[in-house]
């Protein structure tokens, strides 16, 4: 039995837990569910528990609970061999004192869908997706149905940093060159700009200066690893990320599979088998399912953001693949994950697609928190955690501690700034 190494849901009196039943042998289980205590470290079915319907994977809402009060929480099965148990999991519900606020704002963007350089509200995008923000705090926006590549101060001043605006391929100074839905972007320390280009499964890297060049791909979708970049073949790629020694790393959504491209250029596949499934193992032996989002923290392990698993993976350098959080029963936990990034203190954001934005630190807590919008609802609205609306968020970034929201289906940049 296997406890969520995570809690969710945290208020003043409920909290969300779960857990796994790895294996029961010939026994029947009879009961699943969670206990907790507040004095107990290792609760039992004695203690106060939950109880849920029989399967594999499982969440919990706890309820009744005190607010400012530390609870130890585990797993349960019970069947006809006994009761096992999970890990003890430790937090500490909300008081109004110490709750976690997240009031979001509109920072760029109108609701018009658009091609207008402008500042704030005066500025307008087209289906605004991945984001990344480089040293001197502008962010970088794949501005889809643009097809270009948009720069956004910290003042909130929009100008066009790539792309002439023409669906199309070419490489090319910043006036000229061309992009065909770019999806996912992702800045080196020196500046570099790269990025996936949807429409023509081609990673394009751009210097400082504007100017694009195909790092690689063939322009068709395919899959073909090879040692000349431009002889390789990926098939809708979504996330991107550079690792601190200039390594590239694609989420090759229709593939199923993490590819690196090298700072030799060789194109070779991390992880990933090619099936629709999740499975935790080495390299071509785990699976994925229409992964997306891809970031790393400042240990320089690869988190994966596993949209159709629910889930969050990790990916060491050799390959290796761990779930962190969620599967397809406990969906509910993070939703359909398409965008993450980290802050300077390990902080991982999430943005959810069906209309939230979480935030989990694996390294000084194991609560997952729901800082802002609802999962399933759809709109606009500017607000504090619950009270704000996306509609489709595609993408994040961080500057200076900041979160910043793609919100496409609103062609708006939301600022989003978390107390506590």
């Amino acid at each position: 039995m296997l406890t969520n190494n995570i809690i969710a849901g945290v208020t003043t009196t409920t909290a969300t837990s779960g857990g796994t039943v790895v294996s029961s042998g010939s026994a029947t289980i009879t009961a699943i569910g969670v206990c907790y205590s507040t004095t107990s470290q290792t609760p039992t079915v004695s203690d106060p528990h939950t109880s849920e319907t029989v399967t594999s994977s499982f969440t919990s809402n706890i309820t009744g609970l005190a607010a400012g009060t530390t609870y130890y929480v585990r797993s349960y099965a019970t069947s006809t061999a006994g009761t096992g148990y999970g890990g003890t999991v430790k937090f500490t519900t909300s008081t109004s004192a110490n709750a976690t606020t997240a009031t979001v704002t509109t920072f760029v963007g109108n609701g018009s869908g658009g091609f207008v350089n402008g500042t704030g509200t005066g500025a307008q995008l087209y289906n605004p997706l991945g984001m990344a923000s480089d040293a001197a705090g502008n962010l970088y926006v794949a501005d889809q149905f643009n097809h270009v590549i948009r720069k956004i101060t910290p003042a909130g001043v929009v100008s066009t940093f790539c792309g002439s605006g023409t669906n199309g391929h070419v490489d090319g100074p910043a006036n000229i060159a061309q992009f065909s839905s770019p999806n996912a972007i992702a800045v080196d320390k020196s500046g570099n700009v790269y990025v996936t280009d949807q429409g023509s499964n081609l990673i394009i890297k751009i210097t400082p200066d504007g100017t694009a060049t195909t790092l690689a791909g063939i322009g068709a979708p395919g899959y073909v690893n090879s040692s000349s970049p431009l002889k390789a073949a990926f098939n809708n790629m979504q996330g991107i990320a550079v690792d601190a020694t200039g390594n590239v790393f694609v989420a090759d959504v229709g593939n199923n599979r993490i590819r690196e491209v090298n700072t030799k250029g060789s194109v070779t596949t991390l992880a990933g088998s090619g099936a629709y499934s999740q499975i935790d193992s080495t390299s071509t032996f785990a699976s994925f399912n229409k992964p997306a989002g891809l970031a790393f923290n400042s240990k320089g392990l690869l988190y994966v953001a596993d949209n159709f698993n629910h889930a969050i993976r990790t990916v060491t350098t050799d390959g290796t693949v761990k779930t962190i959080i969620g599967n397809n029963v406990q969906s509910g936990l993070i939703g359909n994950p398409v965008a993450i990034t980290f802050d300077a203190n390990d902080n991982l954001y999430i943005v959810d697609v069906t209309g939230r934005v979480l935030r989990y630190n694996s390294t000084t807590s194991s609560v997952l928190f729901d800082l802002a919008g609802t999962a399933g609802t759809y709109g606009f609205a500017d607000g504090v955690n619950t009270a704000a609306q996306f509609n489709s968020p595609n993408g994040v970034a961080v500057v200076s501690g900041v979160p910043y929201i793609s919100d496409s289906n609103n062609n708006r940049i939301r600022k989003m700034v978390v107390a506590n």
